[in-house]
């Protein structure tokens, strides 16, 4: 089920083959890769919340995971497993997922049956984080007009979701429970690579925890296997440009509120 297609000549395997064998060679030189490049990708990735209906080719999501896969990984265990949903299997599990949701607002008590597989976030926020997080949530519907108590405008917005921001691609992570948390922080590289490498090819992403919650539906229409544990979905595809909530974009700290330097 997780098989790759051939690489085109000159693609990343083969750049990545050359590499190799000029880093081999006594006294040889690689040449750097152009930082701006590298930067543009990583500063123009950000989560998009607004996709066009134009579908990504599969050659092209080959190629991206492809490059993901060279991320680092413990002892090169490669714990990531990706489920690649387009067409109808996209669709059918949108429709599945929403009706979970829509049930679950209708009787609070079935959200007792949708717990994450794993805490994501903590049970109880402290400064700086919960502050963050609600400069997040309310820059957003600001964004968005969507005011303080107006929880069906709320519940909405979260189950576009759900519905991948209308992106023609969905992906779920899944990683075997058998592994270690060490897999978690694996699996946050492996992402990284394929926002980045997306963004190169002039695509865009967003990642989503949100679909955790739902894992017990997630992975029997996937047919992931029984040890599998669902990481996280994503959505991916083309931007678009005309819809306002893809101007939101999340502020950083400085390097100076986070680093600590030490001579």
């Amino acid at each position: 089920m997780f098989r790759s297609g051939p690489c085109r000549a000159g693609g990343p395997a083969n750049d990545r083959r050359q590499v190799l064998s000029l880093d081999n060679a006594p006294g040889a030189a690689v040449a750097p890769l152009d930082p701006a490049s590298v930067e543009a990708a990583i500063n123009g990735r950000h989560s998009v919340r607004a996709f066009l209906p134009k579908p990504v080719p599969r050659e092209l999501l080959t190629q991206l995971l492809q490059l993901a896969s060279r991320a680092p990984s413990g002892t090169n265990t490669q714990p990531w497993k990706v489920y690649v949903l387009q067409g109808d299997s996209r669709d059918q599990l949108v429709a599945k997922v929403c009706a979970a949701h829509d049930e679950m607002r209708a009787d609070p008590q079935l959200a007792a049956q949708y717990r994450e597989p794993y805490d994501y976030y903590p049970e109880q926020w402290v400064s700086p984080y919960i502050d963050r997080r609600r400069e997040n949530g309310w820059g957003l519907y600001g964004l968005l007009g969507i005011g303080k108590g107006d929880r069906e405008a709320m519940h909405l917005q979260q189950q576009r979701n759900f519905r991948l921001f209308d992106a023609p691609v969905g992906l779920m992570f899944t990683v075997d429970r058998v592994m270690g948390r060490g897999s978690l922080l694996d699996y946050g590289g492996f992402l990284q690579n394929l926002m980045v490498a997306a963004r190169a090819h002039g695509l865009d992403t967003c990642p989503q925890a949100a679909w955790n919650a739902f894992h017990s539906i997630v992975l029997p229409h996937v047919g992931a296997g029984e040890g599998e544990m669902l990481v996280c979905g994503m959505a991916l595809g083309y931007a678009d440009p005309a819809a306002a909530v893809n101007r939101f974009e999340t502020p950083r700290e400085p390097v100076e509120s986070f680093t600590r330097w030490l001579d």
